[in-house]
């Protein structure tokens, strides 16, 4: 059987690797535009940031490894039609502009997805954007030389690429379109963050909220902005973080079926609605296991497990991939910020009768040295008691409260099984009464009088 892939990173090169042990006698041929076949997009903030100085750790495996286990890569071709009727894909090599044609027994899309740029911005010498290897290298060889940065754009990206040159002391100027920063988590845990931030940055950070670029100073580099609301802003470099759009257009071509938010509609089979044609990773649309609806949420993890599901299926194979909660977790500095289910905005917008609680205390035994303040919040359905989402930030292991709550959900948990639910405890750890107990206390305190 042959097998084509077009694109690697985590889903496209996931797919090629579980192939290849299910099928050994397989032919696997991976198609990508990228310079790289196998890398972690994620780690690039760290990269620039300084945690590690050779990018090359960054690779996960290389062109040379994939061919010794006779999966042949494709590196600088460029998918441009698909054509199902013949099992074809016409390819383009983008260094030399020539066209070929591959057929294919089996067909998998990972195309990724792409940042989203407004007119013009590719005109602009030192206006960047971070989704390939070759962007975080210039991204970091630019601000070795710049001392003023303007982020647009308040997601996840730019609060880790924020915490990259607050490293290397340069001054940065956050602008987020929206009323907070970290718009996907709600207001309260996000002034939180946004106080955090504010108050231990080395006086190297603003923050404007409410505002958006109105227009680039500079003909081919930028030198400065000017906002929506009339506000000058030096700079020597602009990163845009704004956020992304799922890869589709050669899908869309074909006739592959588009989902609702804009990416490939997948079953949990990881199958397009055209046979022997799968798609995964950042392009395909995933299924949000509280909301049950369809939602685009492009993260690695989840990329790595549907190109394994693709793979185990189009072997011969039968599983399923159940959905996503939209489980997160990024950190500035010392603070971790992470959330899983829906916030409080997302469920009243989904017509859910919520109820919520947000309570702070200390992440260990409060008489330990290291021993600090975390925030939790807690949302459950007010009608059956379930819970449905949780956000957490705090200088110790916030994350680790959501990882609870996200296996939570998997069982239907309610406000009164997490009362009961058996956390370790042991001073340098939790405290005795661990803040997961405290706030479902309290919201049950909270259900009763409501």
């Amino acid at each position: 059987m042959k097998v084509v892939i077009i694109g690697g990173v985590a889903a496209g090169s996931k797919v090629a690797a579980k192939t290849r042990r299910l099928l050994p006698e397989s032919q696997i041929d991976i198609y990508t535009k990228d310079s790289h076949v196998a890398y972690s997009t994620c780690g690039l903030p760290y990269y620039i940031g300084g945690d590690f100085d050779n990018w090359q750790k960054l690779v996960v495996r290389t062109k040379e490894e994939f061919e010794k286990s006779n999966i042949t890569i494709h590196l600088f071709n460029e998918a441009i039609k698909i054509l199902p009727k013949r099992k074809e894909i016409i390819i383009k090599d983008t260094l030399t502009g020539k066209t070929k044609t591959d057929t294919y027994d089996k067909l998998v899309i990972a195309t990724g997805s792409s940042p989203i740029q407004n007119d013009g911005y590719n005109k602009k010498t030192n206006l960047f954007t971070l989704k390939t290897l070759e962007d975080g290298i210039a991204i970091k060889n630019k601000m070795m030389t710049s001392r003023n940065i303007v982020l647009l754009g308040g997601g996840y990206i730019n609060i880790e690429l924020m915490e990259a040159f607050v490293k290397n002391n340069k001054n940065v100027v956050l602008i987020e379109s929206s009323k907070y920063i970290l718009p996907k988590l709600d207001e309260e845990i996000s002034e939180l963050v946004y106080e955090y931030i504010t108050k231990n940055s080395k006086g190297l950070v603003k923050i404007i909220t409410n505002d958006f670029v109105e227009e680039f100073v500079g003909k081919n580099e930028i030198a400065g902005i000017f906002t929506n609301k009339g506000l000058g802003i030096e700079a020597d470099m602009v990163v845009s973080a704004l956020g992304s759009i799922p890869n589709v257009d050669i899908a869309k071509e074909a006739g592959i079926e588009i989902g609702i938010t804009g990416a490939i509609k997948v079953n949990s089979r990881m199958e397009t609605n055209i046979p022997d044609i799968y798609a995964c990773g950042d392009c395909a649309e995933k299924f949000h296991i509280v909301s049950q609806l369809p939602v685009w949420i492009p993260l690695g993890s989840t990329a790595n497990k549907e190109g394994r599901i693709a793979a185990v299926n189009l072997c011969g194979g039968n599983e399923d991939f159940e959905g996503v909660y939209g489980s997160t977790v990024t950190r500035y500095f010392d603070l971790n910020i992470s959330k899983t289910g829906l916030t409080e905005k997302m469920a009243k917008s989904l017509g859910i009768d919520v109820i919520s609680i947000t309570v702070t205390k200390k992440d260990k035994a409060g008489y330990m040295p290291d021993s600090s303040n975390m925030t939790f919040k807690l949302i459950a359905d007010k009608r059956s008691h379930k819970i449905i989402g949780a956000q957490a930030i705090g200088c110790g292991e916030a994350n680790k409260k959501v990882d609870n709550i996200t296996v939570g959900l998997e069982n239907n948990i309610t406000i009164h099984d997490l009362i009961n639910i058996d956390l370790t405890y042991s001073p340098p750890f939790a405290s005795s009464v661990d803040i997961i107990h405290t706030a479902a206390m309290k919201l049950q305190e909270k259900l009763l009088k409501s």
